[in-house]
């Protein structure tokens, strides 16, 4: 019955938003969930903020769907997605593909079936290339000051950069000749 003051079509359903679990209010949102279940396990901080842009890009690539109401078949038009139209690097593509996975896995507690449709980025065959000594010996008699220190330190020891960059002179033993490295979290 059309009276007046009573629309004559029902509203908009309310679309998700990034974060917004769909469910009771006092529930974090899905993007605090992503980052609690990251810290939990102490994983690195740029792969916190590298998991929640890919569950935000993935939510927002199904407009804005909760990935509740999505399963194996939106992650694989996603990574395949990446892969065809963006043209990402295998790398990029794997690291979306581990962030969903974890989103599904740890967040959501669901376990998605192996997705055996995903075109994968086409991996690029390369040599690696490799100095002999001399011509890393030749490279670090050229770098000098906090440079060269760096340098040296990262062929040396096999440090990561970061490590190398996060040591104090407190981690050095010279008595031993080793370092003590660090891992935050």
């Amino acid at each position: 019955m059309n009276t007046p003051g009573h629309p004559t079509s029902t509203p908009p359903v309310p679309q998700y938003t990034p974060g917004d679990t769909g469910k009771d209010p006092s529930e974090p949102r899905l993007l605090d969930q992503v980052r609690a279940q990251i810290r939990l396990r102490h994983y690195s901080i740029r792969t916190e903020a590298q998991y929640v842009q890919w569950v935000k890009r993935f939510v927002l690539f199904h407009q804005k769907r909760h990935p509740r109401e999505m399963g194996a078949a939106e992650v694989e038009a996603f990574l395949t997605h990446l892969a065809v139209e963006r043209h990402v690097a295998s790398a990029t593509q794997n690291q979306a593909l581990s962030a969903l996975l974890f989103l599904y896995r740890q967040v959501l507690g669901v376990e998605l079936p192996w997705l055996d449709d995903v075109v994968r980025a086409k991996q690029p065959e390369r040599l690696p290339v490799v100095l002999t000594r001399s011509e890393v010996q030749r490279v670090l008699e050229r770098m000098d000051g906090v440079y060269g220190l760096l340098a040296r330190l990262l062929y040396g020891t096999g440090m990561r950069l970061m490590e190398v960059i996060r040591l104090r002179v407190k981690d050095v033993d010279f008595a031993q000749r080793s370092c003590l490295v660090r891992h935050p979290g």
